[in-house]
């Protein structure tokens, strides 16, 4: 039996990460649901699907609207059963104490959106006993970035809530992994006007996170250099840390 999904719901699908995986994972047997917010963007990387052979529906949906994600992701689970959902649309972008409304839109997609994304379906993998979710969190979940404070927060938010899901879900057949990229070719990342170390590939990056995924892995982190130097910020004193997150770039 192929250790790779046949049914695949991906939101966030029209850029970035999630079109790097959607064109991964397109294959003649393969069913994909793609969202995203942009229908041109999206409709050509639905066509690229379609040209490797993969049956694909895609949606222009908003994440945050719960009703209409609810609605999406059950008439797809009811087209094919979704083996696998990935929850990966997300915004980033600055925000600070005086941006109240860019703070409230980042937390409102990135974890909102993941909540309006495996919500709908936990339920129905429960009933088959089976299924996989991954949600995309950030390097940046793993300590508050000063550059960068609601983004950070809400990938934190949504790190802590996939590990207690893997937990929770486990005696019901459900596996849940955490992807948690560096500076990935993304509309994130064309934004930011700094130095992005370890900057990856689309390509590369949806490899990773699909080798990962196809092994159940909890945490799917990279680079391991990034990821090893964010890790050591999160468990060393604020004292010696602050200084140095306090001169990072902050972004627009």
């Amino acid at each position: 039996m192929s250790i790779y999904p046949k049914s695949i719901l991906i939101t966030g699908a029209s850029s970035g990460i999630g079109a790097a995986l959607a064109l991964s994972y397109a294959t003649p047997d393969v069913h994909l649901f793609l969202s995203g917010r942009d229908q041109n963007r999206l409709s050509k990387i639905a066509q690229s699907c379609r040209e490797k052979g993969a049956n694909v529906f895609e949606q222009v949906v908003d994440v945050s609207d719960q009703g209409a994600m609810a609605a999406w992701i059950l008439k797809a689970d009811s087209r094919s059963p979704l083996d696998l959902v990935i929850a990966n649309a997300g915004i980033s972008g600055g925000s600070s104490a005086e941006n109240d409304e860019r703070s409230r839109q980042i937390f409102t997609t990135n974890v909102d959106g993941v909540l309006n994304t495996v919500s709908p379906i936990i339920p129905q993998m429960i009933t088959r006993k089976h299924g996989q979710l991954a949600l995309m969190s950030s390097l940046a979940g793993f300590r508050g970035m000063p550059s960068a404070p609601a983004y950070s927060a809400s990938k934190a938010a949504v790190k802590s809530y996939g590990e207690a899901l893997r937990g929770s879900l486990q005696n019901d057949g459900i596996k849940v992994s955490v992807i948690c990229p560096g500076f990935v070719e993304s509309r994130i990342t064309d934004a930011n006007k700094f130095y992005m170390p370890f900057f990856m590939k689309g390509p590369k990056a949806a490899e990773i996170i699909k080798r990962g995924l196809a092994h159940n892995k909890p945490r799917i982190a990279f680079p391991f250099p990034m990821y090893a130097a964010i890790w050591l910020t999160s468990v060393l004193p604020m004292a010696i840390i602050d200084p140095i997150m306090n001169r990072l770039p902050k972004k627009t």
